[in-house]
């Protein structure tokens, strides 16, 4: 897409600290940083949303997540990663283009991510919601 910023990013038309790249996929730090080596994990062909990136892309996008996540333990001695994937608007989604961050995070690091867990009223309700999410597949 000629729009879309990560696309930019991967043809060359706008900066950007690359992390990792190969033919089909690129990690760059994020400039807005949760925490300071917060990385992005991105395939290069534009995909949007999420349900739309072919199986084998996206097995390859989760490979460099993974090392990007260990580089992350090992490199910058993180504590902990995040692993972070958003779809719409609704859902937090800035970029419309498929893409994860690798959050590495530290004891101290002062990030909180503040997760209110809901509930199910009864338990007839929650395998009503299963029992959707399996005929959907």
């Amino acid at each position: 897409m000629n729009d879309c910023i990560f696309c930019k990013i991967v043809r060359g038309e706008l900066p950007s600290a690359k992390v990792y790249e190969d033919d089909d996929v690129l990690a760059f730090l994020d400039i807005g940083p949760i925490v300071k080596g917060h990385t992005l994990v991105i395939p290069k062909a534009h995909y949007d949303p999420l349900p739309a990136v072919p199986a084998a892309q996206l097995a390859k996008v989760m490979a460099v997540v993974q090392r990007i996540a260990q580089a992350q333990l090992n490199g910058l001695s993180a504590d902990g990663v995040n692993i972070h994937q958003s779809n719409g608007a609704v859902a937090g989604q800035i970029v419309p283009h498929v893409h994860f961050h690798v959050i590495p995070r530290f004891a101290n690091d002062g990030h909180s991510w503040n997760w209110r867990a809901g509930g199910y009223s009864q338990p007839e309700e929650m395998k009503a919601l299963a029992e959707k999410l399996r005929a959907a597949l």
